[in-house]
């Protein structure tokens, strides 16, 4: 098996999607008995210091020509050219989404990155992506070969047989990063119009800008919903599995996803979900298991809500649906022998292209 090196930046142990993903694909490539070297570096990317991207580039540098380097998406998509031309190993990028499609940005901020990441993809000997939409993201709007594309979706661990504890009144959960692209705008002024009924909504997830962060409590505020929407920041795992046990529908009104991995866990654990056609997540969230609506429409939201929470059938029956997609969803161990495929045959190209002595 060819030996690889992982770059990420930061903690590996953050509890957001991305993180998640690499973290369990790191520890599943090794189980598998293959050498991969964590590369832990600075925290800063996509919006790192020159100091930082400095000290990442020579962590690049340092690996050698026979060891393969899987860069995270927020590294590989902002990191200067410069860092990718001077590291002598072959890079295989992991991008879960373009990072200038991320909803927020200014335009030129956006167009920075975007050409950024074309220029960045065109060094790269392959690309791992976890959605086929992303995959035609990028064979489209970067022209990369789709023989240069694999696409590697996330595992899941099977949870031990599930003890549902539905709390009362019924529990709507949203598992995102307190960020624009999360929607959870959208989620609030939705729960504003189904005043009447009888539900509660917790929000679980860091703030990835305090800026929004704090402009989401001001919204629930506003909208009279404090002593009914609870916001609860980053939640160790085991807390999060018991909220996921508790919860009657799970429901993010995201505006963009790569894939979505919150998505998987609420079919583990067998939820209906509510949330809105964009990206990856028509491709993530099968027919039955869940209610879509296009982004940024509370209303349309506001409805599939009440129409779930006021139909009992309909929700038993989303349920068993969501349930029955949680059971086929992959493995670690498949993601793993996929993105070990790639590195095998990145490797062995590599030792193909030597001059011969």
């Amino acid at each position: 098996m060819t030996p690889a090196a992982f770059a990420i930046p930061g903690d590996i142990a953050q509890l957001t999607g991305g993180f998640l993903y690499e973290r369990q694909l790191l520890e599943a490539l090794q189980a598998t008995g293959r050498v991969v070297q964590h590369l832990q570096l600075p925290a800063g990317f996509p919006d790192a210091s020159a100091q930082e991207t400095a000290k990442a580039a020579a962590i690049l540098a340092a690996v050698p020509a026979d060891t393969p380097v899987i860069i995270d998406g927020l590294v590989f998509g902002a990191i200067d050219p410069a860092a990718l031309r001077a590291m002598r190993a072959p890079i295989i990028a992991m991008l879960h989404h373009p990072l200038g499609l991320e909803t927020g940005l200014s335009p030129a901020r956006a167009r920075h990155l975007l050409a950024r990441e074309a220029e960045n993809l065109t060094l790269a000997a392959h690309v791992v992506v976890p959605s086929p939409h992303t995959a035609q993201i990028l064979q489209t709007e970067f022209g990369v070969a789709p023989s240069r594309i694999t696409i590697a979706l996330p595992g899941f661990s099977r949870p031990a047989p599930i003890t549902r504890a539905p709390l009362h009144p019924p529990l709507i959960l949203s598992v995102g990063l307190l960020a624009a692209r999360k929607g959870h705008d959208v989620l609030l002024d939705a729960l504003a119009q189904i005043s009447d009924l009888d539900w509660q909504a917790e929000i679980v997830g860091k703030a990835h800008d305090p800026k929004i962060a704090a402009a989401l409590y001001a919204q629930r505020d506003s909208l009279g919903l404090v002593d009914r929407v609870r916001f609860c920041g980053v939640e160790s795992r085991e807390d999060l599995e018991a909220r996921y046990r508790a919860a009657y529908v799970f429901a993010l009104a995201t505006r963009y996803e790569g894939y979505g991995m919150v998505f998987g866990e609420a079919m583990l654990h067998g939820l209906p979900i509510i949330t809105c056609r964009t990206g990856a997540v028509p491709d993530t969230v099968p027919e039955g298991a869940g209610l879509l609506v296009p982004t940024d429409a509370p209303e349309a939201f506001a409805q599939v809500l009440r129409s779930l929470l006021s139909n009992p059938a309909q929700h038993r029956a989303m349920s068993a649906a969501s349930a029955a997609a949680g059971a086929r969803l992959p493995t670690w161990d498949n993601t793993a022998a996929v993105m070990g495929g790639v590195l095998d045959a990145v490797g062995a190209e590599r030792k193909d292209r030597r001059p011969s002595s």
